[in-house]
């Protein structure tokens, strides 16, 4: 029997789901210790915490992704075991994983459709076609069915994999981070959607997330993680976001960026009339004209999949440009080890496992990769292997950077820590030019008012920055100028001191 998509009514009515005593260990380390929270049904529920504060650990549990050391879930009230991911889904949870799941080769549709556990061995397109359509129109926000996913920009699949749970009529829902690539209409659109199901009944849902704008906006409760403990909670109208913070991160202080100093520099980057391919290869992205002069960050606001990519990929030499032109500082530049040496050219592109490290290598040989092969000015022709030790060593403690030790695999990391271990690595020695992407994807609050701060204080020393960020918050919040890119071109320019949000809303949605 076939499986309608959306169209069933979600599912017949939301479930409680509980955790008694939960506790997990690897090896010697306590990840989560004696953690016990209860998501009532028709619930959103909203899980705090630190990167490295047990969250992950937590919901991978529920999910049977791993097997508990102590403790016991409870689905509707009866006690069950959680084995693997198909017995979650058997008792009606589903998960977007900050992670993807989706497999890169095939179109978004065929993801669809084959996460189905009753996949027929002849496959109705006509009929699966006329029924996604159907259910598309249901959502908040399209993604194209017919592209390998594997050519879409990380919105793009985290939009899927999120339509992919909903496609498969969920009952409890645990969402990773679901609005980090969304722009503010989405996030408000989508997350409004989950509300209006948890409301009426048909849905419970469980988000991580690190904004506090979200959480007062939908959720009912919140529960707080700290070092693997449950460290606090309530009703989300009985709890201000400072007592909140002050649950998450106990004695810290967070980070404040200096305040924005005024550098009149002269121009760094000038791309002109640059037209590469786009990632379908069926059109071009078309970059007239964009200058970043030192001193000044440049912030390219756009909701992901219109060209964002193609052009951090131009600049950082991983995509050819058939036309046009790139300059650093007067002179053509074509993203080589020589180049970025020369200009003190620093990058930290999105995705930083996939297209900043080599994922296998130590968390040192990573950190290392920039000076393995010079010191002193000068080309070296061995390695130098206490100097690596002793670079990563300082590094690793001054960026936080939280790991077993310096011979650990990067892959080993979590997302924020191999974020900060890129970030220690690019923003070592002199910066002259800095290209990034999303820089706090996935990360909590006080790492991203650490990395902002560190981005504020580069453009200060007179670095040129060029930010292309998806969280319009964080255009606003650093930039000096902002760029809007729209199918592939620059549409909008605006000072940011006198930006209007609804004006680069209106941009961002292709309303030019």
């Amino acid at each position: 029997m076939r499986v309608p998509p959306l169209d069933l009514k979600p599912p017949s009515h939301a479930i409680e789901v509980a955790t008694l005593g939960m506790t997990m260990r690897f090896g010697s380390f306590t990840a989560l210790n004696d953690v016990s929270i209860r998501i009532a049904a028709g619930s959103f529920h909203v899980l705090l915490g630190e990167n490295g504060a047990g969250k992950s650990t937590f919901v991978k549990c529920m999910m049977g992704f791993y097997r508990p050391t102590a403790g016991q879930m409870m689905v509707e009230g009866r006690e069950v075991e959680v084995p693997d991911p198909r017995a979650a889904h058997d008792l009606g949870l589903g998960m977007v994983y900050q992670h993807f799941t989706l497999v890169p080769s095939l179109t978004a549709a065929e993801n669809l459709v084959i996460s189905r556990n009753d996949v027929p061995a002849r496959i109705q397109w006509d009929r699966e076609r006329a029924d996604l359509a159907a259910f598309m129109k249901k959502m908040p926000f399209t993604v194209p069915l017919d592209v390998p996913v594997g050519r879409l920009a990380a919105g793009e699949k985290q939009k899927l994999e999120l339509l992919k749970q909903l496609y498969l009529g969920r009952r409890f829902l645990i969402l990773d981070e679901p609005t980090s690539v969304l722009t503010p209409a989405e996030a408000d659109e989508l997350l409004g959607m989950v509300r209006g199901l948890t409301t009426s009944g048909e849905l419970t849902c469980l988000m991580i997330s690190h904004k506090f704008r979200e959480v007062t906006a939908f959720a009912d409760e919140v529960s707080v993680l700290r070092r693997g403990e449950h460290v606090g909670g309530g009703k989300v109208s009985e709890l201000s976001t400072a007592d909140m913070a002050a649950m998450m991160i106990g004695e810290k202080e967070l980070v404040r960026p200096a305040a924005r100093v005024a550098v009149n520099g002269q121009t760094v980057l000038a791309v002109s009339g640059a037209k590469p391919p786009d990632r379908s290869g069926l059109k071009m992205i078309d970059i007239a004209d964009l200058r970043v002069k030192a001193g000044e960050i440049v912030g390219i606001a756009g909701i992901s999949g219109n060209g964002q990519m193609e052009l951090m990929e131009i600049l950082s030499g991983q995509r050819p440009l058939e036309q046009g032109t790139v300059q650093v500082c007067g002179t053509p530049f074509k993203a080589t080890r020589g180049e970025a040496r020369k200009f003190n050219v620093r990058y930290l592109p999105e995705e930083p496992l996939r297209n900043a490290c080599s994922p296998k290598m130590s968390v040192a040989e990573n950190i290392f990769f920039r000076d393995f092969d010079f010191a002193d000015g000068k080309p070296k022709f061995w390695l130098d292997s206490r100097r690596m030790a002793e670079q990563a060593a300082r590094l690793v403690g001054e960026y936080k950077v939280k790991t077993a030790s310096l011979a650990t695999p990067i892959a080993a990391l979590s997302g924020g820590n191999v974020q900060r271990a890129v970030l220690a690595r690019e923003f070592n020695g002199k910066v002259d030019l800095l290209l990034i992407a999303n820089p706090c994807f996935g990360l909590d609050f006080s790492a991203v008012a650490e990395i902002r701060a560190r981005i504020m204080a580069a453009r200060n020393a007179g670095a040129a920055v060029l930010l292309i960020s998806e969280d319009l918050d964080e255009i606003l919040e650093l930039s000096d100028r902002i760029l809007v890119m729209s199918e592939g071109s620059i549409v909008f320019e605006t000072p940011a001191a006198s930006a209007d949000i609804g004006e680069i809303g209106k941009h961002m949605a292709g309303h030019h």
